[in-house]
């Protein structure tokens, strides 16, 4: 309830993951309050709030959105209210290295989840960052190293009991080392059924889950009575399954040759005694009245074949199943990895002990192989998944057959569905591009999607004030471009032609009606006219929006020189190239605005066909303009 109320009345973008906003931030895409101290704050009470009440979710997303609030926070210097103003952070304010310090934020939420410095910065590399290059990539490894040497020296300080139950297993959380890994050609058929069965349920998971939270957005929308409910309700929900459950699963008697205790005496441990009498255990209850990570480490322990009981595992992957489905999506901090891979060790452990006599490898490490391919098959992910998986278990005999299940659990899960950040980005409405276009892009030209949209607005390059306030009020843009009347022809002779002088930007042009610089006649400016009154920092800063500028009739009918703070160099092209070149420059340039000229130049002639922002390039809204290339694309995908 705790995290629940806070999510809900405080910081509403700390509900979740975060995983989704911040490869939408990486990606271009403004995530408003996504960053904040009062998300940060929210986050890590509400983390600690939703795992300690037992729910099916975990901590690292959390974690990877808590590093990069930390590292927004520091690279600015603070939250707006309570900004530090040192010097050096000015080098830190601009897009390119705030992009750059939440990469590294995110990949240290990684290593500090899994303690996983190397699968840390992959994760950023093929998860969560954009645009890469080789400055980030020390810098993600700084940072991550930075991660396991405080993780280390909190280890050595709690080595004496002191810190509870943090620390417990050093920097390997599920370590599996203990056992040879020999490989025999009969593994083969039971590792690559491991990787269909992972991306078959991984897809099927994400098709379910995507409908489950479309319904929660349904309940969400009826206010925050219904989200405290619906949290409660699952938390209830969990609670009940989880007590009442393991009366289902027979006793099971302790075997007298386990070095371990048994029953388990204590908070953790694999034999649980639940309801059983004196020297019976109950394997179910080892595995649903553990912590997340205790029950991940029973899955995975190897030399245990007898361990637990068919049934139990199935009840097990079953009721995580559905209990996962069920709390993601409700308004606490919940990550997604944890419940993936208890599910995907249960099938994992499962399959191996239906196989029996039939396998060379350990139940454990089929386990930890299931999981593996159930994280890929959901996730999509295979390098960074790979290595994180080597660092969780500390067994690099592993590597070969872990290769080989995450390859063939992407390729399955890809061929039903998106992975499951790119279902939530979609449900979120948030305008991420992707790194390819769509093939039928080829066949459309932004001249003819400009078409499709209403006209573009433009200004004079010196305007009324009554007209920048009219076309700020009236409209949602952030850019404007800039049209210069009868410019003058080469031998000075003023001409009926136009002429694109550039593109303004809305901040900018708040700006100079906040500070009121106005002029009395129609008239350019001088440089230093313009130098006397702003800085670079006035226009940088996030002034207040155009409804919080008071202006009387006197200046209102004043004029306003535009070409001091217009771009002059805007990003342009010819109305006849294809969209698909349209999305490639504007993803791999990081744009904002891309403007549209026309193919030929003249009088009469427009020089500004249209403009085209992010959301204009995101394939569902150009095939909701052009209902016959969705079709086309419908009959090619049947035909294929």
């Amino acid at each position: 309830m705790v995290a629940a109320t806070l999510c809900v009345m405080f910081a509403p973008t700390a509900a979740g993951p975060g995983i989704p906003e911040i490869k939408a931030y990486l990606n271009g895409v403004d995530t408003p309050n996504m960053f904040g101290a009062s998300t940060l704050i929210v986050k890590i009470i509400g983390s600690i709030g939703a795992v300690s009440a037992g729910l099916d979710l975990g901590k690292e997303g959390p974690l990877v959105h808590i590093g990069a609030c930390l590292a927004s926070l520091l690279g600015q210097g603070g939250s707006d209210n309570y900004r530090l103003k040192w010097r050096w952070l000015r080098y830190l304010q601009n897009d390119r290295d705030r992009r750059d310090l939440i990469t590294c934020g995110a990949s240290s939420g990684v290593c500090a989840a899994f303690r996983a410095p190397v699968g840390g910065v992959l994760f950023a590399l093929e998860e969560v960052a954009s645009w890469w290059r080789s400055a980030l990539l020390w810098r993600t490894f700084f940072s991550t190293a930075i991660v396991v040497v405080v993780l280390r020296g909190f280890m050595e300080y709690c080595d004496s009991g002191k810190c509870g139950l943090f620390g417990k297993g050093g920097l390997i959380l599920f370590d599996v080392s203990s056992v040879s890994v020999t490989y025999h050609i009969n593994d083969l058929l039971p590792v690559a059924l491991i990787g269909i069965i992972g991306g078959v349920l991984g897809s099927l998971y994400n098709h379910l889950l995507h409908k489950v939270l479309r319904l929660y957005s349904l309940i969400n929308e009826k206010g925050r009575t219904a989200k405290l409910l619906l949290s409660l309700g699952v938390s209830l929900l969990t609670s009940i399954c989880l007590y009442l459950l393991p009366f289902l699963a027979p006793c099971t008697p302790c075997d007298p040759t386990l070095d371990a205790a048994c029953p388990t005496v204590g908070r953790s441990g694999n034999f649980k005694r639940f309801n059983c009498p004196n020297g019976y255990y109950n394997d179910l209850a080892s595995l649903l009245h553990a912590t997340n990570d205790d029950a991940v480490r029973n899955i995975f322990s190897t030399g245990t074949p007898t361990e637990f009981r068919a049934i139990s595992l199935l009840i097990f992957f079953a009721i995580y199943c559905i209990l996962g489905l069920f709390t993601f999506g409700i308004a606490v901090p919940s990550g997604l990895f944890l419940p993936i891979i208890l599910m995907g060790s249960a099938y994992g452990r499962l399959l191996a002990l239906m196989m029996g006599s039939h396998i060379y490898i350990d139940q454990g490490l089929y386990a930890v192989l299931g999981a593996a391919a159930l994280m890929s098959g959901s996730m999509r992910m295979t390098v960074s998944l790979c290595v994180i998986f080597l660092e969780l278990t500390n067994n690099l005999l592993l590597l070969p057959i872990m290769m080989f299940v995450l390859l063939i659990a992407k390729t399955v899960g890809d061929a039903f569905n998106p992975s499951i950040y790119e279902i939530i980005l979609d449900l979120k409405g948030l305008p991420f591009l992707e790194a390819n276009p769509e093939p039928w892009m080829r066949n459309l030209t932004v001249g003819e999607l400009a078409a499709a949209k209403p006209s573009v607005v433009s200004l004079g390059g010196i305007e009324k004030v009554v007209r920048v306030v009219e076309v700020l009020k009236s409209t949602k843009h952030n850019g404007f471009p800039v049209v210069d009347q009868g410019v003058p022809s080469p031998i000075g002779m003023p001409t009926g032609a136009t002429e694109l002088h550039g593109l303004v930007l809305r901040s900018h042009l708040v700006a100079v009606l906040r500070k009121k610089w106005f002029l009395k006649e129609r008239r350019r400016t001088e440089e230093w006219e313009v130098r006397e009154q702003f800085m670079s920092v006035d226009l940088a800063q996030k002034g207040p929006k155009i409804q919080e500028v008071v202006l009387t009739e006197d200046e209102m009918d004043m004029y306003i020189d535009l070409h001091p703070f217009t771009n002059t160099t805007p990003y342009t092209v010819v109305e006849t190239m294809s969209v698909a070149k349209a999305v490639v420059l504007f993803r791999q340039v990081a744009l904002r605005h891309l403007l549209i000229v026309p193919k030929y130049q003249g009088a009469g002639i427009s020089p500004i066909v249209g403009i085209l922002t992010r959301q204009d390039l995101i394939a569902h809204n150009i095939l909701g303009a052009f209902p016959h290339l969705a079709k086309k694309e419908k009959s090619e995908s049947t035909n294929s």
